[in-house]
């Protein structure tokens, strides 16, 4: 469907901002009027990371007079496969700081306004109120459901969207128009069912794939040019090439939000049995270290995935994948005269394996806080960190 201009144009351009954005002025669905329809333009985009980074770039490039950013990560050398918007040499740097240094090198024109927070329910109001559009680029369900919840609130459209090894997914949503994140996504899944980018990993030129599609849904909202993304999923797959759509629909049983609520509470990291089974069942990377010193009568399982498992791994572990002690496989593996110790890439899914190996009977097992990170933080800093 076609929608009206979301943002009333600037006054003028200066001879420099003709110069600069000309090929946009002599598109005649562009033209002077949506130029300066984009100069007065303020949009926020949460994350500056896979999808902000082309996004915030390709913003800028148009010309969005002003970009507001919120980040309160810092930039780890494992960003820099995707997140092209930061370099070498802004390693430990705040995103936030290091994604406005990049935009001003593409367009000093822009305004940069940095929100270094994270993104809570007791401050997303505030915050979203001073843009016009949103644009979500986040990889973790909590926020998506407060970006999308925030919005409807205020009536304001945000482009959302998601990446995963080799797919991708695009969509627009405002509630006044069309559907909205609930309406596709009633519900969170399962903790530990889907996985993030840090656990699965993302083919990094998938981000400029899909973060070019979110900059393009902005500039046709922003303009009121073409048919924006609003009651449609765009699907693609950067394997087979191919670029399917899906049609939303608003569901008259969706509840109307009313408020902010607690997010994390609302989509749980784990599961709830997880949570149970690693209570006072938890040892720390340093006593796992003492455990195997003493040459202990463990069984050390590593639940993670096997290419996880050759980037790095704890001596000793044998793999079994997480899925194997959901579908129950992994039990005929493991002996019954040992303790089994557990241990994945963070803590969490060596949470959902241990709730599943308590239910079977072996009630002194125990899994590693931390994971593998903890271990190289706390045993051996000379393993990579992925």
């Amino acid at each position: 469907m076609s929608l009206p201009p979301l943002v009333e144009p600037a006054d003028e351009l200066t001879v420099d901002e003709v110069r600069r954005y000309s090929r946009h002025l002599i598109i005649p669905d562009v033209g002077m009027d949506g130029q300066k329809r984009l100069k007065n333009a303020k949009v926020l985009v949460v994350g500056a990371g896979g999808l902000g980074s082309p996004a915030l770039l390709y913003l800028a490039a148009a010309g969005v007079g002003t970009l507001g950013i919120i980040d309160f990560d810092v930039v780890d050398e494992s960003n820099l496969q995707r997140q092209i918007i930061h370099g070498q040499s802004d390693v430990d740097r705040p995103k936030a700081e290091s994604a406005r240094d990049s935009i001003k090198e593409v367009n000093p024109n822009v305004e940069v306004v940095l929100h270094q927070e994270r993104l809570e329910s007791d401050n997303a109001l505030d915050i979203f109120a001073g843009y016009d559009l949103i644009l979500d680029g986040t990889d973790n369900f909590a926020t998506r459901y407060l970006v999308n919840d925030a919005c409807v609130l205020l009536n304001k459209p945000y482009v959302w969207g998601s990446i995963y090894r080799f797919d991708g997914q695009v969509s627009v949503f405002w509630n006044e128009y069309g559907p909205q994140y609930r309406d596709l996504y009633p519900e969170p899944p399962p903790p530990g069912m889907v996985p993030s980018c840090a656990e699965g990993g993302v083919l990094g030129v998938l981000c400029a794939s899909i973060g070019s599609v979110m900059v393009n849904e902005a500039i046709k909202l922003i303009t009121g040019i073409g048919e924006p993304l609003v009651g449609r999923l765009l699907i693609f797959d950067a394997l087979e090439m191919t670029w399917r759509e899906v049609k939303v629909r608003k569901d008259p049983d969706t509840e109307p939000v009313t408020e902010l609520i607690d997010y994390e509470a609302f989509c749980g990291a784990v599961s709830e049995e997880a949570t149970e089974a690693a209570a006072g069942s938890t040892i720390t990377a340093a006593e796992l270290k003492d455990l195997l010193d003493k040459d202990e009568d463990i069984f050390l399982v590593d639940v993670r995935e096997q290419n996880e498992y050759e980037i790095v791994n704890i001596p000793g572990a044998v793999l079994i994948p997480k899925g194997e002690f959901l579908n129950g496989k992994a039990f005929e593996r493991l002996p019954q005269d040992k303790r089994i110790v557990l241990h994945c890439k963070s803590g969490a899914r060596s949470a959902e394996a241990l709730a599943a190996v308590k239910a079977a009977g072996f009630n002194d097992a125990v899994h590693v806080g931390g994971g593998v990170l903890a271990w190289i933080n706390q045993v051996d800093p000379s393993l990579p960190v992925y």
